[in-house]
């Protein structure tokens, strides 16, 4: 039962959640404004939330069919009959629980000594009120969003805009517009995760009426998308490097386009589903080491 759970926690998603945690706290210590306590609390915070949104998806999916038997992904703990659905919506209430606690301890934390302590936390409340939404309804609920083909914007938004800003802002209390640049990079990396993981699903999705854009466009022009997203988020990087430049070491992450390159070309080349399953893997580490070097490279700049 244990290793059902942990199945179900999808554990290896983890990392690639706590890039923008790790992005934002960088920017925030590249400009000596960093703070240890709330770096931990954003990091608890953002792996219950992932958590949270793993098991959601795997009710959802398996309620809506999803992760049917013709699946070819690995099979998920509901649709396999090793976790109940019931077992699984009072785990989802737990973590909703647990998000909630750690998020009141963070905000509590960076805004105690703040002279506008109770605007900023509610407004961040409020965030935290819909980061949790969003996990759930992603693919549970009677109209799940990620259904629409809008999961895609939903990441850009939580796992870079929101993620990214509102980690530095924490860390801070400063908001600046520039680092909507870094923000953006992180936030694609994580859609292009996405993308793999629904270009390897495309054709149980589409049995399932799961429209996400791979479904949408079809293979071939998600391969495009998939480019695309990688290009864009180079590039917004490389823009926030020239217009901040302050030595060649602020370019390090340039050293992970051989790994994107890699991805994006084993996405198009490789037809089998089973075959695009270690990319999904390949392209969550890479993004990880994208965020490490951008931040070294900010630190040591």
């Amino acid at each position: 039962m244990i290793k059902a759970w942990l199945s179900a926690f999808r554990l290896r998603t983890l990392p690639l959640a706590l890039a923008s945690i790790g992005m934002g706290s960088f920017l925030a210590a590249a400009r000596a404004q960093y703070q240890v306590t709330v770096l931990l609390l954003c990091a608890g915070t953002t792996i219950f939330l992932q958590i949270l949104s793993n098991l959601a998806n795997d009710y959802g999916d398996s309620i809506h069919g999803a992760d049917s038997l013709e699946r070819e992904g690995p099979a998920r703990a509901v649709q396999s009959g090793r976790i109940t659905a019931k077992a699984m919506k009072v785990a989802m209430l737990v973590f909703v629980i647990l998000s909630l606690a750690s998020g009141l301890a963070l905000l509590y934390v960076a805004f105690y000594e703040s002279t506008q302590s109770w605007t900023l936390f509610l407004y961040f409340l409020g965030l935290g009120i819909l980061s949790i939404i969003a996990a759930i309804t992603y693919t549970a609920g009677k109209k799940p969003y990620g259904y629409a083909g809008l999961g895609d914007i939903a990441v850009l938004l939580f796992f870079g805009w929101v993620g990214v800003l509102g980690t530095y802002f924490l860390h801070t209390l400063q908001f600046d517009w520039l680092l909507l640049l870094p923000a953006t990079s992180c936030g694609l990396l994580a859609v292009a995760v996405l993308n793999v993981n629904n270009i390897r699903d495309i054709q149980s999705d589409l049995k399932a009426g799961k429209k996400s854009i791979p479904v949408r466009l079809g293979r071939d022009k998600a391969v495009l998308y998939h480019w695309l997203v990688l290009i864009v988020a180079l590039v917004c990087s490389l823009v926030y490097v020239m217009v901040t430049y302050r030595g060649w070491v602020q370019l390090l992450f340039l050293v992970t386009i051989p790994l994107l390159s890699k991805n994006a070309w084993a996405i198009q080349h490789k037809k089998r589903s089973a075959e695009l399953d270690p990319y999904l893997k390949q392209m969550a580490l890479t993004t990880l080491l994208f965020v490490l070097t951008f931040g070294i490279g900010q630190l040591w700049g």
